[in-house]
């Protein structure tokens, strides 16, 4: 095959994932924009303060944890001071709630992507709650021993609790459509250029034994990088293309996802809550630690599952025409 036509092959195995993330993406979020708006998130985000309590968090926060969990990181950093006033609230606090939504954040849209590429839904859902909870459960604790981060929160940036209106937001979420389409064929057509050139293979090697201490290998490491780097759409979005061709065994696409719900976005996600007081080593290093351990954990556990009980109860495949059609 020609490089042209390998180009173009490939652009349009990208338009087809891409067009399976659009109708994934666009009506989950007009429809958390609708919850929150008609007021159904903040209804029940009570039942959720005495989460805030096992993890050293005043209450209030459970509104913010809730609508990060719905909407997404960029829902509930707004509401952090709103709900809490910045002279309560101390750099381990801080630190501590950023874990919670780092973990897991945007539920609907990412989740539904994931599933998209053959691992359950509610396995990988659960496995980012739990894992978040618990990360942020050591996190407390070991801070609170220590007295570290015990100061008063200095944020360099305090944003304002703002909604915008429909049009506005419907315009905003058409670029944010238009972005990924963009990313995703760069990343689609830089990907094909770097393994043709070897560049992949070398980065691979360099990376391979994290990625082998998490039980991911091969070519599911190269997308779980992705992952890691850009987001669970851009990372989780080229793993169902490679699910589709039989190249990545579903061992390894469920590692490589679980492992991107503990961790990904690490620079975006990373520096917005690093301007609102949260500490580096807790939201960065400690998190992709943990990451590699819990993944790990998770890697021998399904180890001993036999291949009818892991396909019956944790990964489903998929069909390009079941998702394209």
């Amino acid at each position: 095959m020609s490089l042209l036509q390998s180009a173009l092959a490939q652009t349009r195995d990208t338009l087809k994932i891409y067009w399976v993330l659009v109708r994934i993406t666009v009506p989950i979020s007009i429809l958390t924009e609708v919850l929150s708006r008609l007021g159904v998130i903040k209804a029940v985000a009570p039942i959720f303060a005495p989460v805030m309590n096992l993890v050293g968090l005043p209450p209030e926060l459970g509104l913010a944890w809730l609508t990060g969990m719905l909407v997404g990181i960029w829902g509930a950093v707004p509401l952090i001071f709103a709900l809490v006033p910045v002279s309560s609230l101390s750099t381990a606090d801080v630190t501590v709630f950023s874990a919670l939504i780092l973990f897991a954040h945007g539920l609907p849209i990412e989740q539904k992507i994931i599933q998209q590429a053959g691992p359950g839904m509610v396995a990988t859902t659960l496995l980012r709650i739990f894992g978040g909870l618990f990360y942020a459960f050591l996190l407390h604790h070991v801070l609170q021993a220590t007295g570290w981060l015990s100061a008063q929160v200095n944020p360099t940036w305090i944003p304002i609790s703002a909604t915008p209106d429909w049009l506005e937001y419907l315009k905003g979420l058409g670029e944010t459509m238009l972005s990924m389409l963009v990313i995703l064929l760069a990343l689609s057509w830089g990907l094909a250029i770097l393994k043709r050139v070897g560049v992949l293979d070398f980065i691979m090697k360099l990376a391979s034994p994290i990625l082998r201490l998490a039980g991911i290998r091969g070519e599911a490491g190269h997308l779980t990088a992705i992952g890691l780097l850009l987001g669970i759409s851009y990372g989780a979005g080229l793993l169902i293309r490679e699910a589709q061709s039989g190249k990545i065994s579903p061992r390894q696409i469920f590692l490589a996802c679980v492992f991107m719900g503990f961790a990904h976005s690490v620079i975006e996600d990373t520096l917005v809550v690093m301007a609102v007081g949260a500490d580096a080593y807790g939201v960065l290093l400690g998190r992709l630690v943990f990451a590699v351990a819990a993944t790990a954990i998770v890697a021998a556990a399904i180890g001993k599952l036999s291949d009818e009980r892991f396909m019956g109860q944790l990964f489903r495949m998929r069909s390009v025409a079941s998702q394209t059609g």
